[in-house]
């Protein structure tokens, strides 16, 4: 347990049953009243931003998360199922945790899974994926560009000179092409 004036930016904290990251935390004092804590939080279940006052004193609960590493294997209805590296046990992870990321997923792709006990709560990809492109679309008239479609489902834009069959870079987090490798 610790106090509400202790509140970082960064730190987990378990309010109500639900986890949630601070985003941003200021103390404020005011002429007549009680100083207070003034937070944004983001709930890792649901990437929802709320803003909550604390007093000063008040007991708050951090947690600390476990950060594992995890190998894609396939999708399983509306689940996905990996690897945990660390125990080789299977952990499925629902696609609301994954949201968008589902597009760079392919076989044997590790990526880093944050959990409070046997709660995933958030994973995260490779900034950096290697995927075969295997289709594209015709370029529109005066374009330098064109979308490709890879093999993992995801849309990118790709240079005219990128044809089915090439392997490209992807930056994972913005969604576009680096370099054909």
């Amino acid at each position: 347990m610790t106090t509400a004036n202790q509140i970082t930016p960064g730190m987990t904290l378990n309010i109500d049953g639900k986890i949630f990251r601070v985003e941003s935390s200021v103390k404020v004092t005011v002429a007549k009243g009680t100083p207070f804590v003034k937070t944004k939080l983001r709930n890792l279940v649901t990437e929802e931003v709320i803003e909550r006052n604390f007093k000063l004193d008040q007991m708050i609960q951090e947690v600390s998360l476990l950060e594992r590493t995890l190998e894609f294997l396939y999708p399983e209805g509306k689940e996905y199922l990996f690897l945990d590296i660390g125990n080789l046990e299977n952990v499925q992870v629902p696609s609301p945790i994954l949201g968008d990321k589902v597009h760079y997923l392919k076989e044997g792709i590790q990526v880093k899974a944050m959990f409070y006990g046997e709660t995933i709560f958030s994973v995260e990809l490779p900034q950096f994926l290697e995927i075969m492109v295997v289709k594209t679309e015709a370029a529109s008239s005066g374009g330098t560009t064109k979308k490709g479609v890879l093999e993992t489902g995801a849309k990118v834009e790709v240079p005219l000179f990128i044809e089915s069959g090439d392997v490209i870079k992807v930056d994972t987090h913005v969604g576009e092409y680096v370099q054909r490798v």
